[in-house]
């Protein structure tokens, strides 16, 4: 049985993986919330469950099995409505096995929070007395997802990286209309959000499979005349998108100063037998391109160590070239095996030791990078949005996802607001357990 409660059902909807699974389970959020349920973003004990999967890595096909074993333990009979990546490829069986109760496929997901209203009818069909829907709605104002919102601009990708499961789950691309993002921005904007985080599979590849011209500058142009959104975050590109028109945009303030340039190998072998699209040195002149055109811009990555037939000189070179390129994070992936992807056939003929010692490598320099990049803040005054409000500090991010802390004593913490502060200096450490400090502020008071 389901838990037994009064009042308006409360759905755990929860997010593994990209920023694209979040975009989609804020939009299932809305819909539940609509409806009258209360939704959280973290485990609890709730009367129905959504979960978005991924499955880039084996590591996160075990994050998804222990989330769903979990919302097993923790709500036992709550459905459990199970999504995304993970799920479109570990198929019914193994999810039955695991105890889901409804599996909906990714070219269906705008049908998940259907689906658990559905299976709260089913299990909870005399709830009553809860919060109304305009209380759950100033709930949600006040909580994260309305400080920062994902907005999907397209889902798919054409490339086919040898490494990649995405393609195979996630389909061909396909961009949503300018006029359609338009307007899901402005939704957003009204209810308070503050800063839009655009978001997809291939977002610098918007628009290639339209025809009609639409290209990522032409939509981010046309968002920052036609919205009024405080802060615009478009980061997720590949060196062949860098182009001088889109580049142009980042004359407006609102549009945040992050590129994440995905690099995944620094050498022209390696990255032929991914099948990147692009070579070191074209990677090296857009990482150049963009400083010039953009100052004081953060330029992160990610990196898989260990690929099939990655040598110590190929491992080397890639070094180098992370060194070389100064970047404000990297995200180091030992490479696994993906089923259905081209890598899967080559074989993987780097010891496992080999690759803990070369991500380890990485990982250290990437603290390093990290720690100059954000001391190079002190002394500025930058705007920060604030998020949240813990023992006596508010916690936000700039606009190059540097995290910040500044000192407040007093009630009603200034959260989901913009403000400038002044960069003292840094303190403590935060993200992805590395080494990689929090910037200390001072609020600028006028």
């Amino acid at each position: 049985m389901a838990p037994t409660r009064r009042g308006a059902p409360v759905v755990a909807a929860l997010t593994l993986g990209c920023k694209l699974n979040q975009a989609e389970t804020q939009a299932a959020a809305r819909v539940l919330q609509q409806a009258g349920c209360v939704t959280v973003d973290r485990p609890a004990d709730a009367d129905a469950w959504l979960i978005n999967t991924c499955s880039v890595t084996h590591i996160a096909d075990r994050k998804a099995r222990r989330l769903i074993r979990l919302a097993k333990r923790i709500s036992p009979g709550a459905p459990v409505v199970v999504t995304g990546c993970y799920a479109q490829h570990a198929g019914e069986t193994l999810l039955t096995e695991l105890g889901v109760d409804v599996l909906i496929p990714n070219g269906r997901k705008s049908e998940a929070a259907d689906a658990v209203l559905r299976e709260l009818a089913r299990t909870r069909p005399n709830a009553a007395g809860g919060p109304s829907p305009p209380e759950i709605a100033e709930r949600a104002t006040r909580s994260k997802q309305r400080t920062r919102a994902f907005v999907k601009i397209q889902e798919g990708c054409d490339d086919v990286c040898a490494f990649c499961i995405v393609p195979s789950v996630r389909g061909r691309e396909r961009a949503v209309p300018i006029t359609e993002i338009a307007q899901q921005v402005r939704r957003r904007v009204a209810e308070g959000v503050q800063e839009i985080v655009l978001t997809g599979t291939q977002p610098g590849a918007y628009g290639r499979d339209r025809g009609d011209g639409a290209n990522a500058a032409r939509l981010i142009r046309a968002l920052l005349d036609e919205t009024d959104a405080p802060r615009l975050r478009y980061s997720s590109i590949q060196p062949q998108d860098i182009t001088p028109e889109l580049l142009a945009c980042w004359d407006d303030a609102r549009l945040c100063r992050h590129f994440h340039l995905a690099l995944q190998s620094g050498t022209d072998d390696v990255l032929r037998r991914m099948r990147r699209r692009y070579d070191a040195a074209q990677f090296l002149d857009a990482v150049r391109t963009i400083r010039a055109a953009v100052p004081g811009a953060a330029i992160t990555t990610d990196v898989i160590v260990g690929f099939p037939g990655e040598r110590d000189e190929d491992f080397e070179r890639t070094y180098e070239l992370c060194r070389e390129a100064a970047f404000a994070d990297m995200h180091v992936f030992p490479y696994s095996p993906r089923p259905r992807t081209g890598a899967a056939l080559l074989e993987d003929n780097v010891p496992p030791q080999v690759k803990r010692e070369r991500a380890r490598r990485l990982r250290e320099l990437a603290a390093e990078q990290a720690r100059e990049f954000r001391a190079g803040l002190i002394g500025e005054t930058l705007p920060v949005l604030f998020e949240s409000a813990h023992d006596g500090r508010l916690n936000g991010l700039t606009d190059t996802y540097v995290p910040v802390e500044a000192e407040w004593h007093g009630p009603n913490p200034p959260l989901n607001r913009l403000l400038p502060v002044r960069i003292a200096g840094l303190a403590g450490c935060a993200g992805r357990g590395r080494d990689a400090p929090v910037a200390r502020a001072e609020l600028v008071t006028r």
